[in-house]
């Protein structure tokens, strides 16, 4: 029995057999085995393309070297029933064909493996994941979904593989706009203040527009506004209280939309780096990056120019003294990489974002803040959300939709669905179901698309029973559940009896490709990609399915051993809905 991933096993074979073949013509980068999964797995299960590349760097036959590879694959003595046949296709593809007592006997150790194969860390990465990070004072928008989601969604994949793992929240807590407003707040709404009267964010977010409109037009507010900002800064009492009190009640908004997308985070809001930021400036002096700009002080990063050729600068300092959002980040990572001791650090924000960070890494770097051989950076970057006109999705009034509203008008679609499907449940499950499926169904939808694409949002479609929708996987999951409580055995008794078995080759490729669910969270984890995790859970629906078709449970020799199939496959869509922050219905 083999260690680890499969596929790992597999390439360091491939990999020893390559420069056992040809070590002295070709560099170790070049021996290293380029192995894949075929298309089509009557072809095999795995395929090695390096012949074809090792062609071009020799100046032979591939059929040759595909040969001469073969003839080279040393096999431990355990480890020479794996394969039933390997053979070359086409111009020189080696096939690597698995046989299926192998494969059972990896299904039946991953049976009692909580991890489903994953190799154990042994020491814990510190990996921070910042996402979300809204503003407070604005209410979260359908923007703020994608961020929220895929960051949920990477931060339960490094939680699940054992790594220690820090999710913030790096909300808009600190600047101008909480002066206009702290003053606004003041002069046209004091009982809030005085706390005799309470407000919603909705409210507070109507005042912020009207503050902002009477800062931009009356030099009087503009001026009275920039004073509450110092008295901010200067931690003054009344400043601060009201600060407080407009964070309360954008937290308590942000707070229900978090629990309904079971989301925790730690808030961590720009405001936690305040006094770190004069420093940030002083060691960059110190160090000789920074250059004075119009009065500003600037930090330039070598190949960054702006439309007319100019060098583009990263701005530490205004010219009135204050600090933006710049100092903050270089602050954050600083913070990040020598209190935190992070090994990954992963931010989730909008593709627009992405020239802010890829200026602000060099730079950090260059300060010596982050050092790229302790830690590593993924600015994780996604495309928006389209309305079924294919435009950015908007109210039917032209406004941009509210978060809130958004996921409450899917729960009430899930809710008419399954008003539908189970006229015998009572109206408390109804709702605990359509929370479930509705909240599921948005973020499926949403991790399905590759993250970097713009993507279109439709109720109809994410709801659908067919297609690559949560619909659909958790209709397959509950129909395990079903032939389960038919079959009616006790699966723990099972396990210790019986194991799985596969002869039937729809039983054969469900097996294989429950197997590869290791493999598939290795690849998510290095390129931040969850619809990586989405397609392989809606090709394993699909798999199961059909085997489902083809392969009868109850009342057959086989019995057990597919019961202990659907067991797995139970097992592993619940732990990929985990990671996708997804909760399956036990009915449908």
């Amino acid at each position: 029995m083999i260690n680890g991933l499969l596929l790992d096993f597999l390439q360091n074979r491939l990999t020893e057999a390559i420069l056992k073949s040809f070590e002295d013509s070709i560099t170790s980068k070049d021996s290293i085995a380029d192995i894949a999964n075929c298309l089509d797995e009557n072809f095999g299960h795995y395929q090695c393309n390096s012949a074809l590349k090792l062609a071009k760097l020799l100046k032979e036959n591939p059929k040759k070297i595909a040969e001469t590879i073969i003839s080279n694959i040393d096999l431990l003595e355990d480890e020479k029933e794996i394969f039933s046949e390997i053979e070359i296709a086409g111009p020189g593809f080696i096939n690597l064909k698995l046989k299926s007592d192998f494969l059972s006997a990896i299904l039946n150790k991953n049976l009692f493996d909580p991890k489903l194969g994953i190799k154990k860390v042994v020491k814990p990465k510190k990996i921070i994941v910042e996402f979300s990070s809204p503003n407070i004072a604005k209410e979260l928008h359908v923007g703020h979904l994608r961020s929220t989601i895929i960051g949920d969604s990477i931060a339960r994949l490094f939680e699940f593989l054992g790594e220690n793992v820090l999710r913030l929240n790096h909300v808009g807590d600190w600047g101008t706009q909480f002066g206009m407003l702290i003053h606004y707040l003041k002069n046209f709404q004091p009982k809030i203040i005085s706390k005799e009267k309470k407000t919603d964010l909705t409210t507070l977010t109507n005042w912020y527009k009207q503050a902002k409109k009477l800062f931009d037009e009356d030099p009087d507010f503009k001026k009275k506004s920039q004073l509450e900002v110092v008295n901010l800064q200067a931690k003054e009492k009344t400043a601060i209280e009201v600060w407080e009190i407009i964070y309360d009640i954008s937290r308590e908004a942000f707070n229900e939309i978090y629990n309904l997308l079971d989301i925790k985070l730690l808030e961590r809001g720009e405001s936690f780096y305040n006094e770190d930021l004069p420093l940030i400036v002083k060691d960059l002096e110190k160090k000789g990056l920074i250059k004075e700009s119009d009065g500003a002080k600037c930090v330039f990063i070598e190949g960054f120019k702006n439309r007319e050729g100019n060098p583009l600068p990263i701005m530490v300092q205004k010219s009135d003294g204050g600090y933006n959002y710049d100092t903050t980040d270089i602050a954050g990572f600083k913070h990040r990489c020598e209190v935190e001791k992070a090994d990954r650090i992963i931010i989730v924000t909008d593709s627009g974002q992405a020239l802010h960070f890829q200026m602000i890494y060099p730079l950090v770097v260059k300060a010596k803040y982050l050092d790229p051989n302790k830690t590593k950076f993924d600015h994780v970057t996604f495309g928006v959300v389209l309305g079924e006109d294919k435009k950015k999705f908007k109210t039917r009034e032209g406004e941009t939709e509210k978060l809130i509203d958004l996921l409450y008008k899917a729960v009430d679609h899930a809710r008419k669905i399954l008003k539908s499907r189970l006229k015998d449940l009572d109206k408390k499950t109804i709702d605990e179901y359509s929370i479930n499926l509705g909240i599921s169904a948005i973020k499926y939808a949403d991790l399905s698309n590759h993250r970097i694409k713009d993507y279109t949002f439709s109720y109809e479609k994410m709801l659908s029973l067919e297609g690559n929708t949560a619909a659909f996987l958790f209709y397959s999951y509950v129909r395990i559940l079903s032939i389960k409580r038919k079959v009616n055995e006790d699966i723990e008794k099972l396990l210790k009896t019986d194991e799985i078995d596969l002869k039937h080759p729809s039983e054969i490729s469900l097996g294989f490709h429950l197997i590869r669910f290791a493999e598939v969270l290795e690849l998510m984890a290095r390129d931040l990609l969850p619809n990586r995790l989405t397609d392989y859970l809606y090709d394993l629906a699909t798999k199961f399915n059909i085997f489902f078709r083809d392969c009868k449970v109850m009342d057959t020799l086989e019995q057990n051993s597919r019961l202990l199939l659907c067991h797995m496959t139970q097992k592993v869509l619940k732990a990929g809905f985990d990671i996708l922050g997804l909760k399956p219905l036990d009915r449908m």
